[in-house]
């Protein structure tokens, strides 16, 4: 036994948490769309969000989720897409937050040109809404909120970035 080893024990058992907690908080705040400007911003079961354009640059190789919450929900970056336990059909009642709007770098490049078009409706899918097979469904908002949304950005399974969470989002009813 070296005589070290156990001084060294406690140390590395604070540093652990540290190495396991690998995701970049980035400091964009997803936000409503302000340009173009667009009627129904916000509907009765939509609203619409800027693309996060220029934010992911350097997660070449990750998909980019939509996280759509609850006001008060605390989630875990480690749930993953496409499970019941992040699953449209399951919000709000037994999910207080949902993953949606899979997407990559390539769709939102950067920098933007006049002629893309750089928002996302959320809620704007309603034919996947009772298909309890398409869990990261993009269904209709099911009351007036409030809501919250960040992006994430997963390799393969594995959280290595996020935004911020968005200011608070409220339908109109």
């Amino acid at each position: 036994r070296h005589p070290g080893a156990c001084t060294m024990l406690p140390l590395l058992l604070l540093l652990l948490p540290a190495a396991h907690d690998a995701v970049q908080h980035l400091s964009y705040e997803p936000r409503l769309a302000k340009e173009p400007r667009l009627e129904g911003l916000t509907t009765g079961s939509t609203f619409v969000l800027e693309q996060p354009r220029c934010v992911f640059g350097d997660y070449n190789n990750t998909d980019i989720w939509l996280v759509v919450a609850l006001e008060n929900t605390t989630f875990n970056n480690n749930v993953k897409p496409g499970t019941a336990e992040s699953a449209y059909q399951r919000f709000p009642d037994n999910v207080t937050a949902y993953m949606t709007l899979n997407a990559t770098l390539a769709n939102y490049p950067c920098p933007k040109t006049t002629k893309d078009i750089t928002v996302l409706r959320v809620g704007s899918e309603t034919s996947c809404a009772q298909d309890v097979t398409r869990y990261s469904c993009n269904g209709p908002l099911p009351g007036p909120g409030p809501y919250k949304v960040k992006f994430v950005a997963l390799n393969g399974s594995e959280p290595v970035a996020d935004t911020k969470w968005s200011s608070l989002i409220m339908l109109k009813s």
